[in-house]
């Protein structure tokens, strides 16, 4: 199963997915250096995996700590796999959450997102809790002063951005819910995989 796509972050913008928006957001992709491509192992190697993924997704969190970390071991060490990390944000706090992740220098990216998916329970979904105040402790755990969080969160620029690449992958792939694989730009499966799944479709695509 995937999680689908929400209505929630039409509320920040219109949910265009076609004309002069897709156009204007591929611009700011290039220029701005925090929507530079996310991405962990040798980009020569022979499989690139993309995934689509939203901070908040708890199907996204289970792959990450239960197949992601030997997927890092066996396949992206071992330079088989070139795995790219896409933002997918499925609703405001995961919106916000991708703006901070994206703001870290890109090498604390990976562990970054890692926490997150690992601590969902506690930062987004727990009880009583600010997810904005959680997460904003999370980020200095991470190295980012306060008064860079707040101006992050506070960027309309950047959540622009991450809203255009994710309305360009609906544009151009269909995608409507996380998580969300494609093998080589060519076979895309939209769920939750298994490891062994998962590296039948890297053997395939190799």
């Amino acid at each position: 199963m995937s999680v689908t796509r929400r209505t929630l972050l039409a509320t920040a913008t219109p949910a265009l997915l076609f004309g002069p928006q897709l156009v204007a957001g591929t611009a700011r992709a290039a220029t701005d250096p925090r929507m530079s491509v996310r991405a962990a192992g040798n980009p020569a190697a022979r499989v690139h995996v993309e995934e689509w993924f939203s901070l908040t997704c708890t199907h996204c969190a289970r792959f990450a700590s239960e197949v992601f970390p030997e997927v890092r071991t066996k396949l992206i060490d071992t330079g088989k796999v070139y795995y790219i990390f896409r933002d997918f944000p499925l609703d405001q706090i995961a919106l916000m959450a991708a703006m901070v992740a994206r703001t870290l220098p890109p090498e604390r990216y990976e562990p970054f997102v890692l926490s997150l998916l690992s601590s969902q329970d506690r930062w987004a979904f727990a009880r009583d809790v600010n997810p904005q105040d959680e997460l904003q402790k999370m980020a200095a755990l991470a190295g980012m002063p306060a008064d860079l969080f707040q101006k992050t969160v506070a960027d309309d620029t950047l959540r622009q951005a991450i809203m255009d690449e994710e309305n360009r992958a609906q544009a151009l792939y269909k995608i409507e819910g996380t998580p969300t694989f494609r093998f080589n730009d060519k076979v895309q499966i939209g769920q939750e995989m298994t490891y062994d799944a998962f590296a039948q479709q890297v053997a395939s695509a190799a």
